[in-house]
């Protein structure tokens, strides 16, 4: 955590009035997602009602498997605790939204036939993903449904889901051209412990490489993204010159 604490000093204030927070929707698209949240004041639509309505995704509570995953949930632990030399090579890119994200049959999410995806290895890998498609479903209409099973309780989820809820939901589903749009370009695991992960993202626009850091926490059976207080789900933006210090995906657009 003390990753974080030290980069959200770069910029003081409301996270949501920051300038990291204010650069191209495309831009935030592939960071946090919430595509209006320059928009904070613009009100809301009927997006309550249709993540309402949103099937499936990770429980929220009851037994768990023997294993420790909830009942569906099957990934690859093999590579435990070890952070990765290089990235993986078993990636798909998929659409949420307007955004590309990875997916690995090994490391997960292996639960994407409904909304939310999850089900993420307890592994470095995994929660490097988990950081990528949890923040990425925050834009579509079921975010509420993401927050509340795959956001760690608390006063963070609590101002979150405050601030996204003023935010209206206004037609991300609608793929820009493909040149507007950031894309994850890769990423760098800066702590792990097998409960706690903090994870450096590498994105791509037409603006160059800037990086932002997330944490995670392993809880349920799952990895969920831990917010800060004052309800960011990621540290400010910052600019980078180019790749260097990052595991660069396959197929990313670099």
């Amino acid at each position: 955590m003390f990753t974080r604490r030290r980069r959200r000093t770069e910029q003081e204030g409301p996270y949501w009035k920051q300038r990291g927070w204010q650069m191209s929707a495309g831009f935030l698209a592939a960071v946090v997602v919430l595509a209006g949240i320059v928009a904070l004041t613009s009100g809301s639509d009927g997006a309550d009602r249709a993540e309402a309505a949103a099937p499936g995704g990770p429980p929220k509570g009851g037994a768990l498997a023997t294993d420790g995953r909830p009942p569906g949930c099957h990934t690859d632990e093999a590579p435990g605790n070890t952070v990765p030399a290089t990235a993986p090579t078993d990636i798909r890119w998929r659409a949420i939204g307007v955004v590309r994200v990875p997916v690995s049959a090994a490391a997960g999410p292996t639960v994407t036939d409904r909304a939310p995806w999850w089900c993420f290895a307890h592994t470095p890998v995994g929660s490097v993903l988990a950081a990528q498609v949890i923040t990425s479903q925050m834009s579509e209409a079921h975010w509420r449904t993401v927050a509340d099973r795959q956001l760690v309780p608390g006063r963070g989820r609590d101002r979150f889901v405050s601030h996204r809820s003023t935010v209206r939901t206004t037609g991300t589903e609608r793929r820009p051209d493909s040149a507007s749009v950031s894309s994850y370009a890769g990423f760098a695991v800066t702590r792990y412990d097998g409960k706690d992960s903090t994870v450096d993202l590498l994105i791509r626009s037409s603006q160059g490489f800037a990086a932002t850091s997330i944490d995670l926490r392993w809880s349920g059976g799952d990895w969920k993204v831990l917010p800060a207080g004052d309800g960011s789900l990621h540290s400010p933006v910052r600019s980078v010159q180019n790749a260097n210090g990052y595991l660069v995906w396959a197929g990313a657009r670099t």
